[in-house]
């Protein structure tokens, strides 16, 4: 399990990496409410964007976007209405997905799902 943890954390990393890249700017990393947590919270252009992040060595079980379920979408969904209660957002908000993909040979890329749900 622990190894799982250390994928899962390096890919948020480079997830983080990769939309700053993007002009996102950080905000908070792995919020928790109740059971629910939501791996990063950013900016872009005004609008609060909540991002899942979902890791795959290949797609030979499916692509990142499928793995997020709505028992998942409702938890992150209830964890950013806390989110958004606490810090008082008036503006909009948004829900993303970013898949992190890495090949055979440590070759990562990114495949990035805007307003995936809500």
């Amino acid at each position: 399990m622990a190894a799982n943890n250390d994928v899962g954390k390096e890919s948020e990393q480079l997830a983080l990496a990769w939309l700053e890249s993007k002009g996102y700017v950080f905000q908070e990393a792995n919020y928790r409410y109740k059971h629910a947590e939501i791996d990063l919270i950013m900016t872009n252009k005004g609008i609060l964007v909540f991002v899942e992040v979902k890791f795959r060595s290949g797609t030979g079980f499916g692509y990142a976007e499928e793995f997020v379920d709505y028992k998942k979408r409702q938890l992150i969904i209830r964890a950013a209405d806390n989110y958004i209660h606490e810090i008082d957002w008036h503006r909009d908000i948004r829900f993303d997905i970013v898949g992190v993909y890495k090949d055979r040979h440590g070759n990562v890329a990114f495949k990035h799902f805007e307003d995936a749900f809500y």
